[in-house]
């Protein structure tokens, strides 16, 4: 007997016995229902599953955490892989504004009763934005479009269209999307709408697009889901005012991650083109001078300071001079990101511009 996937199964079911709905106005609503459970909401916010509620365990998830809400907020999923990213993932609890744990109960495979524990960790927002933009990640600006997805889905009895009434069948896509920092609606899925499967399957993106007219912003993600070799592929195309922005494809044995392909290709695709570049400078090495160094401890304590701050990636000493030394730091950002990421610890104060050309920023031991 030929096994069905869940996420296909629930299709097959929902499409064969729920009444269609038409409003317009609902492939733009909000798809998931949340209840009174602590839950992750914003591009803030994160969950992590967690062991345990001890400290290191708390202390390591809240790295993970952090991770993910840089990754919403850049649109970069390989973020923890950038320079300088690492280090700050370890000072993940200063960023953290309060957290909570929740129980989540599931069934395994054999029917037994499984429990998972999961942290949601709320991140300060204005904390975040100063570690981004210091670090010199793009960000990607909110509020975010929420694109219209027109999925078709082929079991091997024909393809279908995944409305509205059929979300539970495409929540690995919309959770994806959700975990990469924005959200995906779903098409009202009445006749006509399902008369568009068609369109879809051969990617005649400009009829899709006409349909989608109704929703708004303009844009669409469109895919189609079928079997393939023994696993699942994935087609996909995305669509914004009409232009295609990207098209990818994916294969794999189970058919959620298949489907949640979709959600991190409309993310890459958004990000390139509208994400920004932060505020606090350009990556470069730049002139700093560093005074009132009056014994070798005072230089062991500010070469190490600036060591272990995630923004430098080199120290170079140009010129010492009785308590005054000249360096060349190579920076991820400019040196308003420098000054943003000094804490409350440096051993030097100082460094406002000195408002003449040329001249570099003057830092004071103390």
């Amino acid at each position: 007997m030929r096994r069905i996937s869940a996420c296909v199964f629930a299709v097959s079911l929902l499409l064969a016995g729920t009444p269609f709905l038409t409003a317009a106005a609902w492939a733009q609503s909000d798809l998931r229902t949340e209840g009174d459970a602590a839950a992750a909401r914003g591009v803030y916010q994160a969950e992590v599953p967690v062991n345990g509620q001890a400290e290191p365990e708390r202390l390591g998830a809240f790295a993970r955490a952090l991770g993910v809400v840089l990754s919403k907020l850049s649109g970069d999923r390989n973020v923890a892989g950038r320079p300088g990213i690492g280090a700050e993932l370890r000072n993940a609890r200063n960023y953290v504004d309060s957290y909570d744990y929740r129980q989540d109960q599931g069934t395994s495979p054999s029917g037994a009763s499984t429990f998972r524990s999961t942290l949601v960790v709320r991140f300060k927002p204005e904390d975040v934005d100063m570690l981004a933009g210091a670090l010199g990640l793009p960000v990607w600006p909110q509020p975010r479009p929420k694109p219209v997805v027109w999925l078709a889905i082929n079991d091997g009895s024909g393809p279908r269209l995944v409305g509205l009434q059929h979300s539970n069948a495409a929540r690995p896509l919309l959770n994806r999307a959700i975990e990469r920092g924005f959200s995906l609606g779903l098409p009202g899925g009445d006749a006509a709408e399902q008369a568009l499967v068609g369109a879809i399957w051969r990617k005649d993106t400009a009829a899709v697009a006409r349909a989608s007219a109704r929703y708004s912003p303009p844009m669409q993600l469109i895919g189609k889901l079928y079997r393939a070799d023994g696993g699942w592929t994935a087609d996909w195309v995305f669509v914004d005012g009409g232009r295609v922005l990207s098209n990818w494809s994916t294969s794999d044995p189970d058919a959620r991650r298949a489907m949640a392909s979709g959600a991190d290709g409309a993310a890459d695709a958004l990000t390139k083109r509208y994400g920004k570049q932060g505020s606090a400078g350009p990556a470069g090495v730049y002139r700093v001078v560093f005074t009132g160094l009056d014994s070798a401890d005072d230089y062991l304590r500010l070469s190490g300071y600036l060591q272990k701050m995630a923004v430098v990636r080199r120290i170079v000493p140009v010129h010492a001079s009785g308590d005054r030394l000249e360096v060349d730091l190579e920076l991820l950002s400019g040196l308003s990101g420098f000054r943003r990421m000094l804490g409350d610890d440096a051993p030097f104060v100082g460094g406002d511009d000195p408002g003449i050309e040329g001249l570099p920023p003057t830092y004071r031991m103390q």
